[in-house]
């Protein structure tokens, strides 16, 4: 098909309803994705595009079609490696769907209505569907009826231990790190969390207690913290000023660097005093001193399922099951067993 366009102007819709031997509106409705459109004529239509290099005028489509083919984030505003990882999931689905994807920070510990706030103005850029990236507690009553009108996925319906539709198992995370610690032949696993502001940081906490009085063990003092390495630093002189602590369950890899660190400049080795387990599984885990033994969790994988769900609801679509993503212990050099073992 020869290229016909001026080289100093953008082809226009009619250039493709010409070159592929149709009307400007049959062009309209394929870029739109409109049905009733013969097959050939949809190829047809899309070699003109490709050959001429045509780009859709989001607005235009817009306007015609009455959709905006746009999902909105609403992510609280971190620099947790998470974050990052869950948007890569989204925007892969998105784009392999045709959407485009917009997002709205709130800050870390927002408010009710921050959250509110933010949703609104996702409805007002056109969003046709919402994802939450902030599986907090009050989220599930805060939405309400902004839901019920706006197709919306919560993250921590899919990472956490709250509803049905659960991608990751966080207790189980919890319980194979507090397990892997034991069966080493450590007498207790101390614990430090993540912040409570977080389902996932609770649902941990609350596994770790559990499997510890399974096994007859009275859980020692939870060592709060907040996600960020300088906490775990925190955390980590804590743990080092405590003779009897030889294992921590640590709730995310971050954190766990800032431990380290802390007992490195105390003189106790990991694992040779101090055996750590964290969460995520995070590029740098293998790369500490020593590699970190850590849980597996496939951010971009619960990022897919998301954008999955909440493209299925807007596209009013049979909803998928969630297939269960496992977690997985990785075990590397930051774990063995006590030294009077």
């Amino acid at each position: 098909m020869p290229r016909t366009i001026q080289e100093n102007r953008q082809p226009s819709q009619l250039d493709v309803a010409r070159a592929a031997g149709v009307s400007a509106q049959t062009v309209s409705r394929v870029m739109s994705g409109q049905p009733n459109v013969r097959p050939a004529t949809v190829r047809r239509v899309l070699a003109a595009v490709d050959e001429l290099g045509y780009r859709v005028h989001a607005a235009a489509v817009s306007l015609a079609s009455g959709r905006t083919r746009v999902l909105g984030v609403i992510a609280v505003s971190t620099a947790r490696y998470s974050s990052g990882a869950l948007s890569v999931g989204i925007e892969t689905i998105a784009a392999a769907e045709g959407y485009t994807v917009t997002t709205a920070l709130v800050a870390d510990h927002a408010s009710p209505d921050a959250f509110l706030d933010a949703f609104d103005r996702l409805e007002r850029q056109g969003a046709e569907g919402v994802i939450l990236l902030a599986p907090v507690t009050f989220l599930d009553n805060a939405i309400g009826a902004r839901a019920e009108r706006t197709p919306t996925v919560l993250m921590h319906r899919l990472t956490g231990g709250i509803g049905t539709d659960t991608v990751v198992d966080q207790a189980a995370i919890a319980r194979m790190a507090t397990e892997h610690l034991l069966s080493l032949g450590h007498r207790t696993v101390w614990h430090v969390s993540g912040d409570d502001y977080w389902v996932e940081s609770r649902v941990r906490r609350q596994a770790w207690e559990q499997v510890l009085t399974e096994h007859g063990i009275t859980p020692p003092p939870v060592i709060p913290a907040d996600w960020t390495p300088e906490s775990g630093y925190r955390a980590g002189r804590t743990i080092a000023a405590i003779p009897g602590a030889t294992a921590v369950f640590v709730s995310s890899d971050e954190m766990a660097f800032g431990v380290i660190r802390a007992l490195h400049e105390s003189g106790r080795a990991v694992p040779e005093d101090v055996s750590i387990v964290s969460v995520d599984d995070i590029a740098l885990a293998a790369y500490a001193a020593p590699a970190l033994t850590t849980v597996r969790q496939p951010f971009e994988a619960v990022g897919k399922a998301a954008a999955t769900a909440v493209i299925d609801m807007v596209e009013h679509r049979e909803p998928r099951p969630f297939e269960a993503i496992h977690p997985e212990l990785i075990v590397r050099a930051s774990t063995a067993p006590p030294r009077s073992a």
